[in-house]
Formats: C-alpha cells, sequence, structure tokens
C-alpha cells in the first residue's frame, strides 16, 4: 500500500504541474479543452484521497490488531526475581505434580518426583504416579507444613503405603543456595499386617531442562553408590544432586535421554522401561539406561532419570549442591537435615499460632491441625509459570500469542486447575496477606506486570507446555472483551485496613509502580463492561444465539451457570458486576489518597455515585420480591428437550435443545434467588438502618431460599433452576451447591453489619455466629472424612464435590477460624 500511495502521488504532482503550465503559458483560447484536464485532475486528487484514506484506516485496524498483545508502556511492578530474589529462588513451584522443585527462572531447571510399585505397574505404565491426578484416586495427598518459602512436609496416602516427602533450602553461594529433598515410604500401620514382607516401591527422581534452557545434564556415579545427576546452566552454574539411600535397596538402574517436551516426562520414562532378566531369579524393570535420539548426539539430552528399586520401608534423599557454594561439615543431609526440618517445623508452628491465634480462639487441636494443614497446602501450591497465553480480539482473524512473561501465584486445585486464575487468586491473597504480606505483593505484581496496553488482562493463564497439557482446547483462547471479577481490590482494601499504617518504604514504592497499572486496569472494565443505562454494568461473553444451555452461562462472572436473562442482550444489567466496580472504585479511593494522587478524587466521585443507594434500588431493587435482581430479557418458561428426527437423514446430532415456552420480555429477574441477589449486601453497600437489610437476613436465614446446616446455598430451592443441568452434558455447578468464597464474603458482611450501629445489629450478629459455626464444623469434618479440601459442598448432606483437592478459595476457613476479616 506504501509504494502505491508513492505513485499516485507523484502523478498528482505531474498533473499539477501540466494543468499550471496550461493555464499559464498555452495558446489555446478554447475554455472547453481546459476544463476535462482539470476534471482528470479532480478525480486523481478524490483518487488520492480516497486511497490515503483506505490505507489509513487499514494502518489503524492493523495498529487495532497489535493492542491485545502489546505490554502495557509502564514501569514493571517486580524490578527483582530470580537469583536477585535468593530466599524464593528454588521451591516446589510445581504444584501440578505430587513432588518437584523448580527456581524462579524463565527456563528453569526442572526436577520431580515418579514412583510406582511394582506388583501394581500395569501395561502402558498404569499405576506411576507423577502428575496430580484425580483418577489416581489416592486416598489423601497434601502439605501438613509448608511456610512458602524455606521448607514443607508433605504425606501421601497411596493405600496401603505412605509417602512422606520433605525439603529444606539453604541460601548461600552466587546461584541459588543449595536444598535437600528427602522421600521416605512405608506401609500404614494398620495394613502392616496385610503387606507382604517382600513388597518393594521404585522410586524415580528425575531432573529436566526446557527446550529453551541453555545448559547440559548428565547421570554421574560420583560421591554416592546410586547414580547421580550433574550439569550447568547459565543461571545455577554447575551443580551435583546425589542420591543416598536408607533400607534394602534391591536394584537401581537411571535413564538419560532427550524428552520431547516437560509435559512428556512420564511418557519418556515409560517407553525406556525394559524387563532385565537375571538367572534363576525374578527379572526387575529397569530403566533405559544411555538413549540418544536417531540423529542426536550425546549432548542433545535433556532428561535424566534415576530409578531405586527396594523393600519397604525406603528412604532416599536427594542433595542439590552448588559448585559456588562452599561446602562445610554440616552437609545438608542425615541427622543435619533432620534437624534443620526440625527446626523449621517448630518455627512454623509458632508463627502459624502467633498468625491466627487459633489455640487462643479454644479451637480443637483437630481443627488446629486442619487450618495448619489447609494453610500450607495453599503456600505449597504456589507455582512459578513461564510462557505466553493465546489471546483473541475482535480485530485478529486468529488467536495470536500474549508475549511471554513469567507468572508466580496460588493455583486453585494441584490436581484439576493446575494454573493461575484471576479472579480466584484475589480470594487467595486474603489469606496469603494475612501470613506474609511481601509474598502476597509478590503475586500481585507479577498478574499486573501481564496486563496489556488494552488495560486487559486474561483470566485465565496457561503458561508453558505443562499447564497447557492440562487444558480442554476449547478453553485455552482467552478473549480480550471478557472480564472476570476484580477481586484483587478485595485483596488490596483487606492489605490497606491491615497494614496501612505499617508500609515500609519497600511496600509503598511497589504500590506506586502497581497504581497506574491498576487506573489502567480500572479503566477497561469501566469501559468495556459499562451498561446501556448510566450506572450500570453488564458482563460480556455470553452467548445469545445457544440452544444448547437451558440458561446461557456467563462465565466471565466467576459463577458460570447462576441464572441470568434467559436472552442475552446489550440492554441486560448485572447486580454483582456493579457491586465488584463499587468496591473497586472505593479501592482505587483509598490507594490513590495514601499515595498522594489528586486522580483519587475522581474515583472517590465514583465511589460516592455507585455507593447511592438510591441509584441501587431504581437499578437493581424489585419491590414485588424484595429484594435485589439483574435485568433483562427473560422468561423462565424453558425446558430442554430431546429433537424429533428428521424423517430419512442419517448420523443425525440428537443433542438436547432448549425449547421456550413463553415469550421473554424485560424485567428484573427475581424469580431466581441466590448469591447475585445478596451481592449488595456483600459488599456492605446496604445502608446497616435499611430496612432491605432486614429483609436479606430473613432471606439468608430461611431454610427454604439460602439457610443449610452447612453454609449458604448458591440458589434457593424454589428457584427455577435450582440443581437443574444446563446442558444434557452439564451437570448443575452455582445452582444449588455450597460454594466457602461466596459464603466467606457473607459471613464478613455479618461481622460488619453486627459490630456497626444500627437496627438490625443482634440479627446479624445471632446470623453471623450460626452461619460461620456451620460452615467450620462441616469443612474440617469433610477434611478429616475425605483428605481433602473440595471445590463445593453438597447443600443437603455438606458432602465434598467438585474437584478435589481444592485448596483454593476453600482456605478461607482459617479466616474464619480466626475472625481475620480486617
Amino acid at each position: 500500500m506504501a509504494r502505491q500511495r508513492k505513485h499516485l502521488g507523484d502523478n498528482s504532482k505531474e498533473n499539477k504541474s501540466r494543468t499550471s503550465s496550461s493555464s499559464n503559458g498555452s495558446n489555446s483560447s478554447n475554455g472547453k479543452v481546459v476544463k476535462p484536464k482539470n476534471m482528470v485532475s479532480y478525480w486523481k486528487q478524490l483518487a488520492f484521497i480516497v486511497v490515503l484514506g483506505v490505507t489509513i484506516i487499514f494502518a489503524f485496524l492493523g495498529y487495532l490488531e497489535t493492542r491485545v498483545n502489546t505490554p502495557l508502556n509502564e514501569r514493571k511492578v517486580i524490578i527483582k526475581s530470580g537469583l536477585n530474589v535468593p530466599e524464593k529462588f528454588w521451591g516446589t513451584y510445581r504444584p501440578g505434580v505430587y513432588f518437584g522443585l523448580k527456581t524462579r527462572d524463565l527456563n528453569s531447571l526442572v526436577t520431580g518426583l515418579m514412583w510406582y510399585f511394582p506388583s501394581r505397574l500395569g501395561p502402558g505404565g498404569q499405576g506411576i504416579r507423577h502428575w496430580c491426578e484425580q483418577s489416581d484416586n489416592l486416598q489423601k495427598y497434601g502439605w501438613l507444613q509448608h511456610d512458602g518459602s524455606n521448607f514443607g512436609i508433605q504425606e501421601i496416602i497411596d493405600n496401603p503405603f505412605k509417602l512422606t516427602t520433605s525439603f529444606v533450602k539453604r541460601i548461600g553461594g552466587l546461584n541459588g543456595g543449595e536444598w535437600t529433598a528427602r522421600i521416605t515410604v512405608e506401609a500404614l500401620p494398620k495394613y502392616t499386617a496385610l503387606v507382604d514382607k517382600n513388597e518393594q516401591v521404585s522410586l524415580i527422581w528425575y531432573a529436566a531442562l526446557d527446550s529453551d534452557t541453555e545448559g547440559h545434564i548428565t547421570s554421574t556415579n560420583s560421591n554416592t553408590n546410586l547414580t547421580g545427576i550433574k550439569g550447568s546452566t547459565s543461571t545455577l552454574g554447575k551443580f551435583k544432586m546425589n542420591l543416598f539411600a536408607q533400607g534394602h535397596v534391591d536394584h537401581e538402574s537411571f535413564l538419560s535421554t532427550k524428552a520431547p517436551g516437560l509435559h512428556l516426562l512420564k511418557e519418556t520414562v515409560v517407553s525406556s522401561l525394559r524387563l532385565n532378566q537375571r538367572v534363576g531369579k525374578a527379572g526387575q524393570i529397569v530403566l533405559g539406561g544411555q538413549i540418544t535420539p536417531p540423529g542426536g548426539t550425546l549432548s542433545d539430552n535433556n532428561f535424566v532419570a534415576v530409578q531405586v528399586t527396594g523393600k519397604l520401608p525406603l528412604t532416599i534423599e536427594v542433595v542439590f549442591e552448588s559448585l559456588s557454594v562452599v561446602n562445610s561439615d554440616d552437609r545438608l543431609m542425615g541427622d543435619v537435615y533432620s534437624k534443620a526440618l526440625e527446626w523449621h517445623k517448630s518455627r512454623f508452628n509458632q508463627r502459624f499460632e502467633d498468625t491466627f491465634g487459633l489455640k487462643h480462639q479454644g479451637l480443637s487441636s483437630e481443627e488446629i491441625d486442619f487450618a495448619r494443614n489447609t494453610l500450607s497446602n495453599m503456600l505449597g501450591g504456589i507455582g512459578y509459570f513461564y510462557g505466553s497465553s493465546l489471546v483473541q480480539s475482535f480485530y485478529t482473524e486468529e488467536p495470536v500469542y500474549y508475549w511471554k512473561a513469567p507468572l508466580y501465584t496460588a493455583v486453585p486445585s494441584r490436581s484439576f486447575f493446575p494454573r493461575g486464575f484471576l479472579w480466584d487468586e484475589g480470594f487467595h491473597g486474603l489469606l496469603i496477606s494475612q501470613w506474609d504480606i511481601d509474598l502476597e505483593l509478590d503475586i500481585i505484581g507479577h498478574w499486573f506486570d501481564l496486563i496489556n496496553v488494552e488495560g486487559w488482562i486474561p483470566r485465565e493463564q496457561i503458561l508453558g507446555v505443562e499447564a497447557l497439557a492440562k487444558v480442554p482446547q476449547e478453553f485455552i483462547v482467552q478473549w480480550n472483551t471478557n472480564a472476570n471479577p476484580p477481586t484483587f481490590f478485595l485483596t488490596l482494601e483487606y492489605i490497606l485496613d491491615k497494614f496501612e499504617q505499617d508500609l515500609s518504604n519497600e511496600r509503598l514504592a511497589l504500590l506506586e509502580r502497581l497504581y497506574p497499572r491498576l487506573q489502567a486496569w480500572y479503566h477497561w472494565f469501566n469501559s468495556t463492561q459499562k451498561g446501556s443505562v448510566s450506572g450500570s454494568y453488564r458482563w460480556r461473553g455470553r452467548d445469545a444465539f445457544t440452544n444448547r444451555e437451558l440458561n446461557p452461562k456467563t462465565l466471565t462472572s466467576g459463577l458460570d451457570d447462576f441464572p441470568r436473562a434467559s436472552h442475552p442482550t446489550e440492554l441486560e444489567r448485572h447486580v454483582d458486576l456493579y457491586c465488584w466496580m463499587a468496591v473497586a472504585s472505593n479501592t482505587m479511593t483509598r490507594l490513590g489518597h495514601l499515595l498522594g494522587r489528586e486522580s483519587y478524587l475522581k474515583y472517590q466521585q465514583t465511589a460516592d455515585y455507585l455507593m447511592d443507594t438510591q441509584l441501587m434500588d431504581r437499578l437493581f431493587w424489585s419491590n414485588f420480591s424484595k429484594r435485589y435482581a439483574d435485568y433483562g430479557l427473560h422468561t423462565d418458561a424453558v425446558k430442554l428437550v430431546q429433537p424429533k428426527p428428521t424423517p430419512r437423514q442419517q448420523n443425525q446430532n440428537m443433542e438436547m435443545i432448549r425449547e421456550v415456552l413463553k415469550q421473554p420480555e424485560y424485567r428484573l429477574i427475581d424469580s431466581q434467588f441466590g448469591y447475585v441477589n445478596i451481592f449488595p449486601f456483600l459488599m456492605k453497600l446496604v445502608d446497616p438502618s435499611s430496612e432491605k437489610l432486614s429483609q436479606i437476613l430473613e432471606d439468608i436465614r430461611n431454610p427454604k431460599l439460602l439457610w443449610s446446616d452447612f453454609g449458604l446455598r448458591s440458589l434457593s430451592t424454589n428457584s427455577p433452576l435450582y440443581m437443574k443441568r444446563n446442558t444434557e452434558h452439564d451437570p448443575p455447578y452455582w445452582r444449588g451447591q455450597i460454594w466457602i468464597n461466596i459464603n466467606f464474603l457473607a459471613v464478613k458482611a455479618l461481622h460488619y453489619y453486627g459490630s456497626v450501629e444500627g437496627p438490625y445489629r443482634n440479627d446479624a450478629r445471632q446470623i453471623y455466629g450460626d452461619l460461620r459455626k456451620n460452615l467450620i464444623d462441616n469443612v474440617v469434618k469433610q477434611y478429616w472424612k475425605t483428605g481433602y479440601c473440595w471445590e463445593q459442598y453438597n447443600d443437603k448432606t455438606g458432602e465434598g464435590s467438585g474437584c478435589r483437592p481444592f485448596t483454593g478459595w476453600t482456605a478461607l476457613i482459617i479466616l474464619l477460624m480466626s475472625e481475620s476479616y480486617d
């Protein structure tokens, strides 16, 4: 287009020259001869303008295409990472595996554990444990203690056996320090008599390099009878990992090869296994040794695994040592390791009590152990990821890659969601910031360094091949029109409540770097999610054309299948998003004022506008049902039906479709009652003296609506879509089950209304005590019964459902136990 534009411009100049010459120097006196020449010049100039305009339009569209994956041009929040933060350099930053360590480095060496029992090994590697998989059906796995930095102890129950994994770090040298991991396998005491005395276990410890990592690794036999691993990378320098065993070792073997990717390490191990026959003895299953792929060389190998097989009980220690550390006599192994581990355990227990005060609250030892384990699972579930999301905008024909970036974040579930989720992380931060505010600020900073020039953050972070391998194809692409609840404003509100008077210069400097990114994020919400009516907001991303869903999902709201308007249109408005924006505006006001920014005044104006109960009532209050509600085009008269087959047509898709029995109309959707309807209460926007608060408290406490013995259900029992499937394949999700994050907000709100002056203060206090007790009792009971925290809980039985372990926001139970709300 540029070449075309230049060519037309040159012609234009020539025409002007000829016209000028003709008009000033021609001997012709016939005006009719001049006029056609002027017309030709006119049309050429017009063509030039049109082409120029088209060029500008295409250039602008090209500019718009790039915005979705262009970083915001502001200072990064995180200015130190990797080796510049040695205390956080190494960690259990691979939450998707049962046990493994890596560094906070863009292309880290990764280490990890696989195990299997030879008596259970099936075809294709069935029975080998590596990634956290729900299908493994382990009776329990999770951290008993983990401080988020220096050490951790984990228990894994693989009946009838127990694995105990632990690690301790030690800072030193120039390359991030050293660590030791210990793995012990034994029969559970109650099964000891039933386990064959010759029962064996195979432990496989490995190290692997990402395809982009500069370095090499190889097997070695130095300093130990077992095969070890040594190598070097640009960050770690030279290092070695020696393995030591305690117990009866039957045999050991190793594998050194090139793995096609970090997501295929188990498959690489399985493909190398072979049976080593021994004269007069049973054969042994061993790793394949040195394997160089066809056309490759020894230097191409990026994966080394060591297998140790022995009788139970069996213990191995993996000692990672950096050659930049001058080793002393107290090598971190054996008794030295055991003493260091005990020291960390004692320090952790004291810090836990100092932070949450559960003994002081009078809680039982069983409840305290639950809380300690659950906090540890939250901290042990923090991962470090590096890669690029796949994103799309209205202006890109196909998905494009975001820029490559790191993310330091907790994950909701090690088995089902071992990656970062935007709205989950704000809830995680409420707990993490109480334990370690600097750890949480580090997490927040990493998230906001992912913001693009539009002010958008992809709501689901799928970074790296390991994370990508766990995500169904339809959820990979992230659209820049789609939001997620801005829960980080809750975290920042909590930090301001608790630490505003105790923010160090370093913390204030981080908040200074964060502030312009928060402004961009806030502006993105306030512009892209605004509704058609002044002061209203609408979640984007609903499918207005689907006929497969009973009620089109609103995934962007975080509440997935919670009933909204049955027929999505641009005129609908959502009360929960309105409340989120009110909280966001208030938090921006407080933060801007703290940092001395005059911009806080405009956020104050928006906060005052949105917190005006007259506006909120006008937009969302139903005088008929006496509740807040969404507004939109809606009918309750819908059902899923089996379509009638078409005659003489083969291979018909007979998936159930929605049938609308009554035409929808624009209205407040007050026939459905659940979490969305009480959001003004959850966010403490209802005036403490308002009769509307009395009505909400009454509805919450009504067993026919939201109240149960185990917590508040997400949808009332008399709602038309209570526990209804959304498609024939999708069971109900937010249609009656009990979710701890929303219950936490409810308990927090009840605590607030029970503390401020108002006519319903005593009612709020009573409901607060009852709801808090119900939630704590049930989640603790289900944990000890099943071994896990769960994604959600059944409103009739209290049993856990959904995925497990789901430490995520279910861990907020700890804050209910300690009554830590602000």
